[in-house]
């Protein structure tokens, strides 16, 4: 694409990129980013601190962790939020707007619904509203990521997307060391309650922002209607209809990765499961980790989300730079080897005990190593992604993104409770081993790939 390779060959001045932030589109992103990032919390760390200290067994803790599920199978409604139109708020707001609102109250119902449940009596209501709020955040998700694409041309993408991401990381820290402060300042209710109103801030900038527009390739609309043809959807009929769509919908984004991708496709998609593994294995269980140690939850909200807040938003700069400089695949090895390391961090903590310095330490490292594998994961994923597809392809990637990791978090208070934090920690750090070696394969690829003539060329990045 022609705004990647400006930014490959320096042709963008750093006056020109810094004014790109003053744009409204991007300043949107920043409000926008902090509607998707508050909820992730509060169904995930947030809400295993709630349940530790109202002593609910680690073991069942862990199994919570299969809430975070539902972020990473997303991409089965992503066709649905990319082209089915809501009675009446479509009509009004228009396609992405639309369902967002939808998404948004959604949350703010899961998160007053659990305020109303009792987790000493009933987990199974706390359970039921946390997936709401999971089901109507990840919705959200796919509409702002759709919203964010169309509402800019390609040069300005990694401007939109560093604003949505600070926007993300400033309400993760208000959900983490926010919500903690307010549960011991006053109740796990009140906190909840205050998350949810919190949510307004995202339902103001729906109203106010404009809908974007949608432009569809011609060379898309000739794939789709060449899918339509081969598969017979093309003839009149109500069952032939809804066949149509489907096809449109479901079937013609992932034909067009594989046909992009070819042999390579799967192996890719394999790539984008594993590369996080290792730090969503070990996220289940830090909240508890810190609490069985023997921290408090300012302490924990002073240093692991304050402290650990700045750190991120170090690790992604660094990350962002280091992409620009050397590339995307370089970085992105370097940061899957930073976050395998950093999980042995834990395991000193784990020895050494509640020692404020080396919980300084190991969150440094693992929020460092984490912004700059996630700023060039980003940047690979956005490099994988067909603009013609980005609701439904950006949702496969984000879904299989999270998927292994979430599901063996699940299984992450087992494990404690088996053993110990030191072979939990030390078992997460193995778990960044298939990252590593995917990183390593797909960057000789490319290499080898950049050697051959233009026409021989696959079409990784």
């Amino acid at each position: 694409m022609a705004s990647k390779q400006g930014v490959e060959q320096g042709v963008v001045s750093w006056s020109e990129a810094v004014r790109v932030y003053t744009r409204p589109q991007v300043i949107t992103m920043l409000f926008l980013g902090f509607a998707a990032g508050l909820p992730l919390l509060l169904v995930f760390s947030t809400l295993t601190a709630w349940l530790r200290d109202v002593d609910i067994s680690r073991s069942t803790i862990g199994f919570f962790g299969w809430i975070g599920i539902t972020y990473s199978i997303k991409v089965i409604w992503a066709p649905v939020v990319d082209r089915l139109k809501l009675p009446l708020l479509t009509r009004s707001l228009g396609q992405r707007r639309s369902w967002m609102l939808v998404g948004q109250f959604g949350v703010m119902a899961g998160l007053v619904a659990m305020v109303l449940s009792d987790p000493q009596v009933s987990l199974v209501s706390i359970a039921l509203s946390a997936l709401l709020v999971a089901f109507s955040s990840s919705t959200q998700d796919i509409a702002i990521d759709a919203f964010r694409i169309e509402s800019a041309v390609d040069e300005y993408q990694g401007a939109m997307s560093a604003s949505y991401i600070f926007g993300y990381r400033l309400a993760m820290l208000v959900a983490g060391a926010g919500a903690l402060y307010i549960a011991d300042w006053s109740s796990w209710d009140v906190s909840y309650l205050v998350m949810a109103l919190l949510m307004l801030v995202g339902v103001v900038t729906v109203l106010l922002v404009s809908e974007p527009e949608r432009h569809v390739p011609d060379t898309t609309e000739a794939m789709e209607l060449s899918l339509k043809h081969q598969l017979h959807a093309d003839q009149p009929g109500r069952w032939r209809r809804l066949e149509a769509w489907f096809v449109g919908a479901v079937v013609a984004p992932f034909v067009e990765f594989f046909r992009r991708n070819g042999s390579w496709a799967l192996l890719i998609l394999a790539f984008i499961g594993l590369y996080r593994l290792s730090d969503i294995t070990m996220g289940i269980m830090a909240n508890p980790f810190y609490l069985d140690l023997g921290f408090t939850k300012k302490e924990i909200a002073d240093i692991g989300k304050v402290f650990g807040f700045f750190m991120t938003l170090a690790g992604s700069f660094l990350g962002g730079l280091f992409v620009v400089r050397y590339g995307i695949f370089r970085p992105l090895l370097a940061g899957a080897i930073m976050v395998a390391l950093t999980n042995l961090l834990f395991v000193q903590l784990a020895m050494v005990g509640s020692d404020l310095v080396w919980l300084a330490v190991a969150i440094s490292g693992d929020n460092l190593s984490g912004g700059f594998a996630n700023a060039a994961f980003v940047a690979y994923l956005s490099s994988m992604t067909n603009r013609a597809y980005t609701a439904t392809q950006y949702a496969l990637f984000s879904s299989l993104m999270t998927l292994p990791g979430k599901f063996l978090s699940g299984f992450s208070g087992v494990i404690v409770d088996a053993s110990n934090y030191e072979v939990f920690f030390s078992y997460a750090a193995v778990m960044g081993t298939p990252a590593i070696l995917l990183s390593w394969l797909l960057w000789r690829h490319s290499l080898a790939q950049s050697r051959q003539p233009n026409s021989l060329k696959s079409t990784l990045p």
